[in-house]
């Protein structure tokens, strides 16, 4: 359970487009990104200036047996806006490469 109140958590499952919405996913498929890493997170949600904090060591409850991690980010909004926010941030940057 996280204690701060004013921190969100962004798991990568999250974005995943190759996870289905059962698997935790909660953007739409055109939205979301395939396999997001949480480097690439942590880079979006720092230029959106969220103060992202890396948890590497942790793991998705509904897939408690892998490891992916989290990113806990401010709580300046819903977390379906502000992941929304950080997949089009994604996008932008996985375009310019």
């Amino acid at each position: 359970m996280l204690k701060d109140k004013d921190k969100l958590i962004i798991w990568p499952v999250y974005l995943d487009a190759t996870k289905s919405r059962a698997e935790g996913r909660i953007l739409s498929l055109k939205e979301s990104i395939k396999s997001p890493v949480l480097k690439e997170i942590e880079k979006a949600a720092s230029e959106l200036n969220m103060n992202p904090v890396v948890e590497a060591d942790k793991a998705y409850p509904k897939s408690w047996w892998v490891t992916s991690g989290r990113v806990l980010v401010d709580k300046k909004g819903p977390k379906s806006v502000l992941t929304k926010q950080i997949a089009q941030r994604i996008h932008k940057t996985r375009g310019q490469k």
